[in-house]
C-alpha cells in the first residue's frame, strides 16, 4: 500500500526553504509507486510567492486542493515530512521527518535538539549541517536528582545535498553594464550574508580599475519600497568613495529560474564573490560553480560540500581566509540562532587578496587554462550532484524511516485467487 505522506513546507515562496522544498517534492514525486501525497504549504517570513504558472504549479494546487478535502473528511496519514527550521516541527502522524537548511553558525538551539529527537529521522543539506548539528551538547539537570548530564541529539541525520539543474539554452539578461570585467554577489541584504563588506572591499580593492560588481540583491522583498530603501543605502555607502573608477551595480527584483541562471552565463559576469559567515548550502553559490564559474568565498560551512572535490580532496574555489568568532549580540534568534554559537568572519586582506588573483587570473594570457578548470569542476559536480542521484538518497532517506525497501516497485494493481 502507497504511505500517506502530508508535506508541510513553504513550497510555493521564492525563498531558499521554497526551492528546498520543491527539490524535496519533485523528489517524492518521482515514487508515486510509493508515495501518495499530500500538500500542505507554509509561509516563510516576508518572502514573497512564485507565480509562474506551469504544470507544477498545477499540481501543487491540485494536491492542496485535496489535502484540504482529506482532512475534512477526517482522513489521516502515515507520515509527514516537514522543511522547515527544526523549532517548527511537530508530531502529526506516526512516523515524522524533518527537513532543514541547517546551520550557518557552530552550534544549534537547545529547541533543536529536544524537537530533532522527536522526529523518526532528520535530513539536511550539508555535511556543515549534519556535523553541527549531531556536535551540539547541552548540560542539563534532572528534575529529581538534580545531577547534571549531557543532552545531545539521538535522532538519525542523512544528508542530501540539492541537485544540479539543466536550463537548456537561456537567452541572456539584458543588463546594461559600463564594464566587461564584472564580479557577481548574489544575496539578501542581511548580517549573514556580509553584503556591506563585500562591496566595501571590492571598492577599496578596484578603486582604481575598469571593473563592476554586480549586487543582485534585496532586503526583504522584490517590491519598489524595497528597492527604493536598498538603493538609498548603498548610494550613501558609496558616496565614501567619490572618485572611484570601479563601478557598483545594483540588480532587483523579481527573476525566474532561468533568467537567474542566465546571470552566471552571462560574457560580462566573470565570477562570483561571497564573504558570507556561513552557509547551510549556499544555493547560488552552487548553481554559479556548476556553472563552470569560478567563485570567491571563504573556506567554511555548507559550500565546501561542492566548491571541494572530495575524490581529490582539492579545493577548486578562491579559497578566503577566515576566523571563528561569536556571532554579533543584535544577529541573536531566540530558538534559532544562539548568541553562543560563532560563524566565520573572513580576513579583509585575504578576500581583497583572492578578488584581486582571480582578476588577474581571468585577464592573463593563461585565462584559457584557468576556465578549463573550473569547466572541469563543474562536469564533476555535474555528474555527483545530478537530479536522478539527489533525488534517489531523497527517497531513500524517507524509505528508511518509512522501513519500506525503495527497490521494492510498487504497483496498485491486485490479483485475487478465488477458490
Amino acid at each position: 500500500m502507497k504511505k500517506k505522506i502530508l508535506f508541510k513546507a513553504p513550497v510555493l515562496t521564492r525563498s531558499g526553504y521554497g526551492e528546498q522544498s520543491r527539490f524535496a517534492l519533485r523528489a517524492l514525486r518521482t515514487r508515486t509507486d510509493l508515495f501518495d501525497l499530500y500538500v500542505q504549504p507554509l509561509s516563510w517570513g516576508q518572502t514573497s510567492w512564485v507565480c509562474e504558472e506551469d504544470a507544477e504549479r498545477t499540481w501543487i494546487n491540485q494536491t492542496i486542493e485535496k489535502t484540504i478535502a482529506h482532512v475534512q473528511q477526517g482522513g489521516s496519514f502515515d507520515a509527514s515530512f516537514q522543511v522547515t527550521i527544526p523549532n517548527e516541527w511537530e508530531k502529526v502522524a506516526p512516523i515524522n521527518i524533518g527537513f532543514t537548511a541547517g546551520m550557518e553558525t557552530t552550534q544549534v538551539a537547545h529547541q533543536w535538539i529536544q524537537k530533532g529527537d522527536e522526529m523518526d529521522r532528520i535530513v539536511v543539506v550539508s555535511n556543515h549541517s549534519k556535523k553541527t548539528y549531531k556536535d551540539t551538547v547541552y548540560l542539563a539537570k534532572h528534575k529529581l536528582s538534580n545531577e547534571e548530564h549531557q543532552v545531545q541529539l539521538q535522532t538519525e541525520i542523512d544528508v542530501v545535498n540539492y541537485p544540479v539543474k539543466d536550463f537548456g539554452k537561456c537567452a541572456p539578461l539584458e543588463l546594461d553594464l559600463k564594464t566587461n570585467f564584472n564580479f557577481l554577489a548574489m544575496a539578501q541584504f542581511g548580517p549573514r550574508k556580509n553584503m556591506p563588506n563585500t562591496i566595501k572591499w571590492f571598492v577599496e580593492e578596484f578603486h582604481n580599475d575598469d571593473v563592476g560588481l554586480i549586487i543582485k540583491s534585496n532586503i526583504s522583498k522584490n517590491s519598489t519600497m524595497d528597492r527604493e530603501k536598498l538603493f538609498y543605502d548603498l548610494k550613501m555607502m558609496l558616496s565614501n568613495f567619490p572618485n572611484k573608477k570601479c563601478k557598483v551595480y545594483l540588480l532587483h527584483g523579481d527573476l525566474d529560474d532561468k533568467e537567474v541562471h542566465s546571470l552566471f552565463e552571462h560574457p560580462k559576469i566573470k565570477a562570483l564573490v561571497t564573504f558570507t559567515h556561513g552557509e547551510g548550502f549556499g544555493l547560488p553559490i552552487f548553481e554559479a560553480a556548476y556553472t563552470g564559474l569560478p567563485v570567491i568565498a571563504p573556506g567554511w560551512s555548507g559550500q565546501l560540500d561542492f566548491l571541494v572535490n572530495t575524490d581529490t580532496g582539492k579545493s577548486e574555489f578562491y579559497n578566503v581566509e577566515y576566523d571563528l568568532h561569536p556571532i554579533p549580540e543584535n544577529v541573536a534568534w531566540e530558538g534559532v540562532i544562539i548568541k553562543e554559537s560563532a560563524w566565520a568572519y573572513p580576513r579583509e586582506h585575504s578576500a581583497k587578496q583572492k578578488m584581486r588573483e582571480c582578476y588577474s587570473d581571468l585577464t592573463s594570457e593563461d585565462s584559457e587554462n584557468v576556465m578549463n578548470q573550473f569547466s572541469n569542476h563543474a562536469e564533476y559536480l555535474h555528474d555527483k550532484f545530478s537530479e536522478e542521484k539527489q533525488n534517489s538518497l531523497m527517497v531513500e532517506s524517507v524509505c528508511r524511516a518509512l522501513n519500506i525497501n525503495p527497490n521494492d516497485k510498487q504497483n496498485d494493481q491486485v490479483v485475487l485467487e478465488f477458490d
